[in-house]
């Protein structure tokens, strides 16, 4: 079969896709709330995550979807620390850990201005623990910089490995390549700074079962790297370029069924490889985009949000309508 996804061209290809952005403003965060993620010891963790609004990553990754609340031009100095000062205003708690998200790579000088490092630092100094995300081969000198400015403050920073498959990983177009992902996971680990890492289930060109083996053998890869945390995220379509494979049967999201599968295989590596503290996380956002039975979903919901929140494996649901396990 010939694929429609072009061995060339690709960034013009996925963005040629696309459907409008949504309506943004420099001036405010597109999104912020308030989470709970069981942290290292075992404890909740009050998390606030702020999504800031910026310039679109560089990058056309093909299964982004990101991209829709960005902005097509820089923006002005001041405009991220007002967002953020705002949202944790609006919050209104102390967070014992805040993911400072800007749907692309926070060290992207594009996205967010070096200018503004100090006042974004100032604005979150004294909360315990700050999770970024960044593109590996952005990953240097400017990553222990910022550290420093948070006066004691961890910092985390979160790769997108998504998957380590060999065929895959290259056509994504997120243009790295292991190499690249070990160079910056190595570099954070040498300076004590923290990984977070981000797993696809079932991206393009994978089948359910291909899906579920390369998610497992991806988080344990992140895992013998140096990451703590695996969150492992299903991919959804909904962005143009996904759609697009769907029709030609190159891509189909995963079963949720199979995201629990996922999991549970996913939570058995930190004991295995012998990494006390490690977690692994499922997204649970709009699950029931992935739900083949609504009887029951609500349940898979219930025990998917169990294992974020115990690190354990509850007993499996049993389905008398769909009767799958």
């Amino acid at each position: 079969m010939v694929s429609v996804y072009p061995e060339s061209g690709r960034a013009a290809w996925i963005t040629a896709l696309r459907p409008p952005r949504a309506p943004v403003r420099a001036d405010t965060a597109h999104a912020w709330f308030r989470e709970t993620e069981r942290d290292a010891a075992g404890a909740p963790a009050a998390t606030a995550v702020v999504l800031l609004t910026n310039r679109e990553c560089p990058w056309r990754c093909l299964m982004c979807d990101l991209w829709r609340h960005t902005l097509p031009d820089t923006v002005p100095p001041g405009a991220l620390p007002g967002q953020l000062r705002a949202a944790l205003a609006d919050l209104a708690f102390a967070p014992d850990q805040i993911k400072l998200y800007n749907s692309g790579s926070f060290f992207d000088p594009a996205a967010v201005p070096p200018a503004d490092h100090a006042a974004l630092a100032a604005a979150i100094r004294g909360i315990p623990r700050v999770v970024v995300e960044c593109h590996p081969r952005l990953v240097g000198p400017v990553v222990p910089a910022f550290r420093d400015r948070l006066a004691g403050g961890a910092l985390e920073v979160a790769l997108g490995l998504e998957t380590i498959h060999p065929a895959v990983l290259p056509r994504l177009n997120k243009q790295f390549t292991l190499r690249d992902f070990d160079r910056a996971a190595e570099y954070l680990a040498a300076r004590g700074l923290g990984l977070r890492v981000f797993v696809l289930l079932r991206p393009p060109f994978q089948s359910e079962s291909e899906g579920l083996e390369w998610a497992v053998r991806s988080a344990e890869y992140a895992f013998t790297r140096g990451a703590t945390v695996v969150s492992l995220i299903p991919t959804r379509p909904g962005n143009g370029a996904l759609d697009r494979l769907q029709a030609a049967g190159e891509f189909a999201p995963p079963r949720l069924a199979t995201l629990e599968r996922a999991l549970e295989a996913a939570l058995a590596l930190p004991a295995r490889l012998a990494a006390p503290g490690r977690r692994v996380f499922a997204d649970t956002w709009d699950l029931g985009g992935f739900a083949h039975c609504a009887a029951c979903l609500p349940a898979r919901q219930a025990r998917l949000a169990a294992m974020n929140a115990t690190q354990t494996i509850p007993p499996p649901v049993a389905c008398p309508v769909c009767g799958e396990p």
